[in-house]
């Protein structure tokens, strides 16, 4: 299968997963059915791999998500919250993906992953440290265009 069409039918099947997330809130509206955990995980590496033209390394390979055309490794984070992302530890280049509730998506963060792990809180008892949302795009702000990696396609769930 084609990458294009893979994009197309993955659009496709996103829509359709908040579309039944909404209807099941709609019907409990006392309970919350976010996508979470691995599946958001999985959601946002196959996303930023489609739209940086990254190769996605094996499943929980530690440390990164995926590899740049230039020899790059890269870690992938898509959050649907407002507050905060978490790391484990340095990473060659970050990619911060958020899906906002009206299905657009935000690159809050592309570069090199020094400077958000300096600025990231500290490390906890699960040994990861929490980057504030707000920090990462400020830090973003000031990332060289040579430093990023070029997103080739974007994200259409409307």
């Amino acid at each position: 299968m084609r990458k294009e069409q893979k994009w197309k039918d993955l659009s496709q099947l996103l829509k359709r997963l908040y579309k039944t997330v909404g209807e099941l809130e709609a019907l409990f509206p006392n309970r919350k059915f976010t996508p979470d955990g691995h599946l958001v995980g999985s959601i946002g590496e196959v996303i930023a791999a489609y739209m940086f033209r990254l190769e996605l390394l094996e499943n929980s390979t530690e440390t990164h998500d995926a590899e740049a055309r230039c020899g790059t490794l890269v870690q992938i984070k898509l959050t649907q919250g407002n507050k905060r992302v978490a790391i484990s530890s340095e990473l060659d280049h970050l990619i911060v993906l958020k899906l906002t509730p009206e299905y657009d998506l935000e690159i809050v963060y592309n570069g090199p992953g020094a400077k958000p792990w300096k600025n990231a809180g500290e490390r906890q008892k699960n040994g990861q440290k929490y980057l504030l949302l707000n920090r990462l795009r400020e830090i973003n702000k000031a990332v060289p265009a040579n430093d990023r990696l070029p997103a080739v396609y974007q994200l259409d769930l409307k």
